[in-house]
């Protein structure tokens, strides 16, 4: 795909993508992770307990949290976690509890913060890339520690955006193309290609199987390329570190 768009990129071309590790010195996991402009602090915590509906199962529970820093957007975004917060963060969850071998975790809690700096669109998806590379990292120090025999992942997690946009599919939409798009869609997949979520909705024009299929081929593209990333970022294990 040669057409460009207004930063230059083609259709089918990510932003350029950043994860820097441990950003942050006092979690067992951190990135910092950059689509672009859109930038998100991903932060994976351990805890030595589990919610009641897990507690004695043998099994262990990965969950998220996201909020929009004061200052990430062009208007002040207040400190509170509002709807769309509480449905990104559910998103978050699920797809990092869908990798995760929870019964190989043991009973313990990892809570993945997802704290966006910078949004210019691709917040959430965004999120899910790096709290993936956080709760690698928590897990892998958990290992090295002697707390679990094997890291609980079983496949890498990755997501990105894709939508019509004046007719056209584009791939990782920034705020400019998201905000005026005709139709918006989420995609998450597994390291094998395999779907964890799909969220698509018409803005104003409905659209067809036919786009849909471009679509998620084109995101499925996005996303391979994203997994390199994260498997070339995660090639050197992390320096030992004990969870408190």
């Amino acid at each position: 795909m040669t057409i460009s768009r207004h930063d230059g990129r083609a259709l089918d071309e990510l932003r350029p993508l950043a994860f820097l590790r441990d950003y942050t010195k006092m979690s067992m996991g951190s990135v910092l992770v950059s689509f672009g402009e859109t930038r998100v602090l991903c932060t994976a915590s351990v805890a030595p307990d589990t919610p009641r509906w897990v507690r004695n199962s043998g099994k262990g529970w990965v969950t998220a949290e996201y909020s929009m820093l004061p200052g990430s957007s062009p208007e002040r975004i207040r400190r509170r976690s509002s709807g769309r917060d509480q449905e990104i963060q559910r998103l978050i969850g699920r797809s990092l509890r869908c990798v995760t071998d929870m019964a190989a975790l043991g009973e313990r809690s990892i809570t993945v913060d997802c704290d966006v700096l910078s949004a210019d669109g691709g917040t959430r998806t965004a999120s899910i890339c790096g709290g993936y590379v956080a709760l690698h990292d928590a897990c892998a120090r958990l290992v090295a520690a002697g707390e679990i025999a094997a890291n609980p992942l079983i496949t890498e997690c990755a997501a990105i955006s894709v939508g019509i946009v004046n007719g056209e599919v584009m791939l990782d939409l920034p705020y400019r193309e998201d905000s005026t798009a005709d139709v918006d869609c989420n995609v998450v997949m597994t390291g094998e290609g395999d779907l964890v979520e799909v969220q698509g909705t018409a803005e104003g024009t409905a659209f067809n199987r036919g786009e849909l299929s471009r679509m998620l081929d084109l995101a499925a593209k996005g996303i391979a390329e994203i997994r390199e990333a994260q498997r070339a970022v995660l090639g050197t294990p992390p320096e030992p570190r004990t969870a408190s």
